[in-house]
């Protein structure tokens, strides 16, 4: 014999979560996502960057101290 199904258990059958492509398709693009970030944290890692030649500024801010400011002239009196 086999068992009959009810009409609201047929109802929720093809409504499974994992029976719905949208929720596999976004589980797929959710671990390729994460993948891509780990992917890049390691090549991050593993390839450091190479000083860039700056010539004592950068963004035309000095990279170092300001000279002592030269001293006001004394007014005349």
């Amino acid at each position: 014999m086999h068992a009959r199904t009810t009409p609201r258990r047929a109802e929720h059958a093809g409504s499974a979560w994992y029976r719905q492509p949208v929720a596999w398709l976004g589980a797929l693009l959710f671990a390729a996502s994460l993948g891509g970030c780990v992917l890049m944290i390691v090549l991050g890692a593993r390839h450091a960057d190479e000083a860039l030649p700056t010539g004592g500024e950068l963004m035309k801010m000095p990279l170092g101290e300001a000279p002592p400011a030269a001293p006001a002239p004394a007014p005349m009196p």
